[in-house]
């Protein structure tokens, strides 16, 4: 029995995955290696696609902080695929190179209002959700609601499920990504 996961077209997809992998496709403008590997698991990548569709449609967070929150993610759990997707991502949304090497470093960015975040969202992945009232206050303080609080932990949900399945899948890094970022 082999334990290594194909990194599947739309045409060796299972069947119950190639809706999925093609809304992927309209969305992103390609099917990432690593979508492409989550796919073996057809309620795996409609569970992710799902949940990214609702939280880029209808969630609050400007979308340089969606991908500052999933980068800081990728970093938090050492995930290479999810890290070089994420900065990748974040570098053609206009983030500065300086805040994606910061936050790659582990660091927090210069900008306040995304310190304000990736310190939240930090304290969150590490504390496991249980994290101090001055976290919150921070985290308010730095312009951000308490609903959005709450649905950072969507946001971190969505990314564990790409980080754990990058472990596990071990999908190579796209040809597409900025090279700085592979």
């Amino acid at each position: 029995m082999t334990t290594e996961f194909p990194v599947h077209t739309l045409a060796s997809a299972p069947a119950d995955s190639r809706p999925t992998l093609e809304r992927l496709e309209a969305s992103v403008g390609m099917i990432p290696n690593l979508a492409a590997a989550m796919s073996e698991s057809p309620q795996l990548i409609e569970a992710f696609a799902t949940l990214r569709e609702q939280l880029e449609t209808r969630g609050t967070f400007a979308a340089a902080e969606r991908e500052l929150v999933s980068l800081l993610n990728a970093v938090e759990n050492g995930c290479r695929y999810c890290t070089a997707i994420h900065a990748t991502f974040g570098a053609k949304l206009g983030l500065p190179t300086e805040t994606i090497d910061r936050v790659r470093a582990k660091q927090d960015p210069t900008d306040p209002r995304h310190a304000a975040l990736i310190r939240f969202a930090r304290q969150l992945l590490r504390q496991r959700g249980a994290v101090a009232a001055t976290d919150v206050a921070e985290f308010l303080a730095g312009g951000f609601s308490r609903a959005q609080a709450l649905e950072l932990i969507a946001r971190l949900a969505l990314s564990v499920m790409a980080n754990y399945s990058g472990h596990l899948t071990h999908a190579p890094i796209d040809d597409a990504l900025i090279g700085q970022y592979r």
